[in-house]
């Protein structure tokens, strides 16, 4: 079998890199997936009747994402350092795979975002009104992650006087005035985030269509070592 030339090499070491890194941001989506899903100030939006669903669909995806993700990486690392064509057949695949879900979960995602605004607000509107009533502690740290993290207060306006003051974001002075209802934050957040998360989106797939071509190219070099005597 001949060995690989240098610029072959390089793409050797260039696709273990890759993996390596790939790998790394697999860990990461995974771990933010199980952290939104069994974190105790979360958990509870996905408890109960009302849960959003539009929500708790997106951190079950971002947990099977992370987890293929990882699986992926290793198999890219371990076929480009053993020069395996089976493992690198593999991560091919794959990534091939977790392109197309991709693209897939782009459509979709853009086609449900008003669901998933609309799910989210209708929650926040059933744990206030909730809460209102019988002032369980669960739902108080509910609200409280949702108006803290979206510095928003109430479902209506800062003009509300009924709304429970120990949920709400400290507010000093004239942002007493201005605070914004939790349901317009809601909708804002949602929106300005989906550009970004399209940017980002677009970003991994040009890195995972590079990884595909130069996985090839190492297939191909391999192949054509390993027929040479």
């Amino acid at each position: 079998m001949a060995a690989l030339t240098g610029g072959e090499m390089c793409v050797k070491y260039l696709i273990f890199a890759f993996n390596f890194v790939f790998w790394l941001a697999g860990t990461v989506v995974l771990a933010v997936g199980l952290w939104l899903r069994f974190d105790p100030r979360t958990k509870n939006l996905f408890e109960g009747d009302d849960s959003p669903s539009g929500f708790y669909t997106v951190v079950c995806i971002l947990i099977a994402i992370g987890g293929l993700m990882m699986l992926v990486g290793f198999l890219g690392c371990c076929g480009a350092i053993q020069e395996s064509l089976c493992m690198l057949g593999l991560f091919f695949f794959f990534l091939l795979l977790i392109f197309v879900v991709e693209v897939a979960i782009g459509i979709w995602g853009f086609s449900i975002q008003s669901k998933v605004v609309d799910d989210v607000t209708q929650f926040y509107k059933e744990t206030y009104k909730k809460y209102k009533e019988d002032r369980q502690d669960a739902l108080r740290e509910t609200l409280h992650l949702i108006q803290n993290g979206l510095n928003c207060c109430g479902p209506f306006s800062s003009e509300d006087t009924d709304t429970p003051e120990e949920t709400c974001p400290e507010r000093e002075g004239l942002e007493v005035l201005i605070t914004k209802s939790c349901p317009d934050a809601i909708e804002k957040f949602f929106t300005s985030k989906l550009h970004i998360i399209g940017g980002i989106g677009i970003g991994i797939g040009v890195i995972m269509i590079l990884g595909m071509i130069f996985s090839m190219m190492l297939l191909c070099a391999i192949r054509k070592s390993q027929e040479i005597v």
